[in-house]
């Protein structure tokens, strides 16, 4: 059976609270559909209300204020509340609004204005509520479209309140984002705690652009928000819910002629990373984050662990590992952003990593691959792949193992210019790199300079030591090495034997896509006979002492 009602109609309207600066509602039309009956006993009974063309304003000037001659009731009023004074402040069964716009405020907070505002509520006798909402939010150049369907319970609100989000549904799009934006959908349960002034989440399940994640978290609001949160990601891409790396760290991919012309974004006026790590001193947390499957700059991280948390400002990366191209990594460390110039330190330790796939994500043109060991501690001020190119500091041990450095073959180097100084061959090689089954170095980094000490490497057929260079902003290096080669000569001979004895200088210098060098070896094969001649004719005054041919022999070896 339909009861009848009755639709009153009305134009512009404003509602505010006691006291308050300015309304919580200004709307350019309202309808209110009230039932018939109770009109004639003089009740007025509102069915729906609808609302288009609101401006709901959220904020501490919309607030009520008390009356200064009005009582105050003691804090420590242990009463129960009556029944009437329990649940929601209206008994509005329906509640729509339309093209409208929502300006929400915290005390001395930012502003958050939600536009475009569709909202379909309705509620029963014990304030369970279903709604259905849509609305935009555009911030810093940055556009989220938001829609959600829920039920509510509100029947012991103001104390406490739970929602049940079943259809959740978002795309973000602009600034500073992947060009396709992000977009997601999930569900999730959220219910809030007066007496705690806890907001928590359970039952967490979020997919968005390639990546899904589970879990619980909190709120404990205050001053300082405390935040908790349990996390765990089946499949977490990064490279799709991040921006791309800017222009600044690809430098080196426009020198090996593989770059591509990528669109300007607009530039963000506030987006200074200082800033954004001053926002850490506003909150304290915690979060626990595991990942099946992680993918950052292309590469591929499986069973992903990490604890981190921030105490105002004080953020601690405990735990930071996870596996990568059959090896581990592992990269604790701090961001302290409590004073005017943050300050980031972090632990690397890699254990068999492939080089070649941390060189390829980070844009450097070295053509160099191998299984990579290293620890180590670095710092800097801003935690950016281009600021550690230019302004990090640190020191780390590196052990690499099965090398191999494309452009150059230091053995076929020395060998070739052997032939061309003596009669010695060596055989035949073909292979354009430089093969090492181990290399160790001490590695020190300075404002994008990295200097290499104690350098050692072995194969089955060179062995050798050095030091150098490597300028990771210009992308060039100056490295010295002795180089002995062991193997690939043609033939035996005491020349041979001493040239696997003898260790060669060899300098590589220049930008790493294309390097030159030098080599002493006429100087060291010189010194080499100089040094065989002088033994035998000393050998020589030896057995022979005393006689006159011995003498001039002495006075030559002394000129010598």
């Amino acid at each position: 059976h339909v009861w009848p009602q009755l639709s009153i109609l009305s134009g512009r309207m404003t509602l505010t609270a006691r006291g308050a600066e300015e309304p919580v509602i200004r709307a350019d039309n309202m309808r209110l559909d009230v039932a018939l009956l109770p009109l004639l006993s003089h009740q007025l009974q509102v069915k729906q209300v609808m609302l288009k063309g609101a401006v709901i304003q959220l904020t501490p000037k919309t607030e009520a204020v008390r009356d200064s001659a009005a009582p105050v009731v003691p804090h420590d009023n242990t009463l129960p509340q009556a029944p009437e004074d329990r649940g929601w402040s209206y008994d509005v069964r329906q509640l729509q609004v339309a093209d409208s716009v929502l300006f929400f405020q915290h005390e001395n907070g930012e502003q958050v204005t939600v536009r475009d505002i569709r909202l379909q509520m309705e509620q029963d006798e014990n304030h369970r509520a279903t709604v259905d909402f849509s609305g935009r939010i555009n911030r810093d150049q940055r556009d989220l479209a938001l829609s959600f369907s829920a039920t509510v319970q509100g029947g012991d609100y103001p104390h406490s309140l739970k929602a049940d989000f079943s259809q959740l549904s978002w795309q973000l799009r602009g600034a500073e984002l992947p060009p396709d934006g992000i977009n997601g959908q999930g569900s999730l349960q959220a219910s809030w705690q007066e007496d705690g002034k806890t907001l928590r989440f359970d039952n967490l399940n979020l997919m968005a652009s390639g990546s899904t994640l589970t879990g619980n978290g909190s709120v404990v609001l205050g001053d300082r928000p405390d935040w908790s949160l349990d996390l765990h990601a089946t499949t977490l891409n990064l490279d799709s819910l991040l921006a791309p790396s800017s222009p600044a760290t690809d430098s080196s991919a426009s020198q090996q002629g593989q770059s591509q012309t990528r669109p300007l974004r607009p530039v963000i006026a506030d987006s200074d990373e200082r800033e954004d790590y001053q926002s850490l001193r506003g909150f304290n947390g915690r979060m626990a984050l595991s990942a099946d499957q992680l993918q950052w700059r292309g590469l591929n991280f499986t069973q992903v662990q990490s604890e981190i948390s921030n105490q105002q400002g004080l953020l601690t990366v405990s735990k930071m590992q996870g596996n990568l191209d059959g090896g581990q990594l592992s990269l604790p460390g701090t961001l302290d952003a409590r004073g005017d110039t943050p300050q980031a330190t972090f632990q690397p330790a890699l254990q068999n990593v492939e080089i070649g796939s941390l060189i390829k994500a980070f844009n450097y043109s070295l053509n160099l691959t191998g299984k990579l060991s290293l620890t180590g501690e670095f710092s800097g001020t801003r935690i950016d792949a281009d600021d550690f190119r230019r302004h990090w500091q640190g020191q780390a041990q590196l052990q690499m193992a099965d090398t191999r450095t494309e452009g150059l073959n230091f053995q076929q180097l020395v060998q070739q210019a052997v032939e061309r100084s003596t009669n010695v061959r060596a055989q035949e090689n073909y292979d354009n790199a430089t093969r090492l089954d181990s290399v160790s170095s001490q590695l020190t980094l300075d404002n994008g300079l990295v200097t290499l000490n104690r350098l050692q490497g072995q194969s089955d057929v060179m062995a050798m030591t050095g030091e150098g260079q490597l300028d990771l902003q210009k992308e060039n290096c100056d490295m010295r090495f002795n180089v002995r080669v062991l193997g690939g000569w043609k033939g035996e001979g005491k020349l041979i034997d001493r040239l696997k004895q003898t260790a060669i200088p060899l300098r590589i210098y220049g930008d790493w896509q294309s390097l030159s060098y030098s080599l002493q070896v006429d100087q060291i094969l010189r010194k080499q006979l100089q040094d065989e001649a002088k033994q035998r004719l000393n050998d020589w005054v030896e057995r022979n002492k005393g006689s006159k041919e011995s003498k001039d022999a002495k006075k030559l070896l002394d000129k010598l």
